[in-house]
This record gives C-alpha cells, sequence and structure tokens, in this order.
C-alpha cells in the first residue's frame, strides 16, 4: 500500500509514536487526503506491542497506539512507499542499502522537515510525490540544515521522562512534517470553521 513509511529499529518506541502522530496531524490538515502512514523497524520482532512507555507517553499527547503491532521492515514496504521516514541516520542508511533505489524518497524526520520549510507552500492540491521530488531536488542541490542533529533518540532503557520528551519531540515535530507536506495555507483551519 503506498503512502508513508515511519522507520526506527525496532519499531516499539519511536517510530510506533510517529506514526500516531504524523497520521494525526495529515488528518487535521488533509482529511480524506490525507495518505496512509505505516511503521516498521530494521530488526523487530513481527507481532509484538509496543514498550508500555510509548504507550503510556504517546497517550498523554492524546494518540492511542496500544493496538499497536511490530512490523518488520522488509524489501516490499520499502519499495511501495511513496515517502520513507526514518528516526536516525542509521535508518536511513539501511533503508538505501536494502533498497538503493529508495535513496531518494528517504530522509530522517528532521532532514525533511528542515529541506521542505525552505521552500515556500505550492499551489494546488496535495501531490505527495511531487513534494518527495522537491525535497530530494533540494537535497541534492545542497540544502542541507543542520546535518549533526538528524537522530531523534531512541529511549529504550532509559527512564520513563526520556520517553515523554521523544514523545514531545515527535509529535512537534511530525505536526511540522504535516504541515509542509500539506501546504503551509492549508494548515488546520481555526475552531469552528473547519468543514464548512
Amino acid at each position: 500500500m503506498a503512502g508513508i513509511l515511519v522507520v526506527c529499529t525496532g519499531n516499539i518506541c519511536r517510530s510506533p509514536m510517529a506514526e500516531a502522530f504524523l497520521r494525526a496531524a495529515l488528518e487535521r490538515r488533509l482529511g480524506q487526503e490525507a495518505p496512509p502512514v505505516r511503521s516498521a523497524g530494521v530488526i523487530g520482532r513481527p507481532g509484538g506491542p509496543a514498550m508500555e512507555e510509548s504507550i503510556r507517553a504517546a497517550a498523554e499527547r492524546g494518540a492511542d497506539i496500544s493496538e499497536h503491532v511490530v512490523t518488520r521492515l522488509d524489501a516490499r514496504s520499502i519499495a511501495e512507499a511513496d515517502l520513507i521516514v526514518t528516526m536516525a541516520v542509521e535508518h536511513r542508511v539501511e533503508v538505501s542499502n536494502a533498497v538503493p533505489a529508495a535513496s531518494p524518497k528517504t530522509f530522517t524526520l528532521k532532514e525533511l522537515v528542515r529541506l521542505l520549510e525552505r521552500r515556500p507552500a505550492p499551489p494546488g492540491p496535495f501531490d505527495l510525490a511531487a513534494v518527495v521530488a522537491e525535497a530530494e531536488r533540494l537535497r541534492r542541490s545542497g540544502v542541507a540544515g543542520n546535518t549533526h542533529d538528524e537522530d531523534v533518540v531512541d529511549p529504550l532503557g532509559m527512564p520513563y521522562e526520556s520517553y515523554r520528551a521523544v514523545a514531545w519531540e515527535l509529535d512537534e515535530w511530525s505536526d511540522r512534517l504535516a504541515a509542509v507536506l500539506a501546504g503551509h495555507e492549508r494548515s488546520r483551519a481555526p475552531a469552528g470553521i473547519e468543514g464548512e
């Protein structure tokens, strides 16, 4: 199924939270036009749940990932995705090594946001393929931003406050990504006029 694929290591901490936050942010801005969002882990053990700490941290920010089921990244899901958003540089490298043809559509979350925030909002209807192509063009042209801060820290094995901090960070960056994917002028309408 085409759409956005969010990738981390085990698909138990960061990517389930990012998947939920990004899906919600895109649905607020695009409604039924929002692309599907899925997640996977490069070493995920299929069938398992998200970490309890991630479930709790996501819930504090309004996202329910209690029904999340771990998916392992594979060549088919890489090939089918229109856009691949990774939590860290190492995941971007793993995706590119697994399917070299996927490199132009694979970005870290922070890299992609920084690239797209540098360009004006595109006119016309939402077109994910066009946005991804523009991000790759910007990357190739040398518009990079802060390449020393591309990773979202893995909270696995850390105190609960680390999960809470990562959830906050992912929620913020997912909202920024949704805004630039949808086009700044299509941001969520003020309360009381949505759907009018």
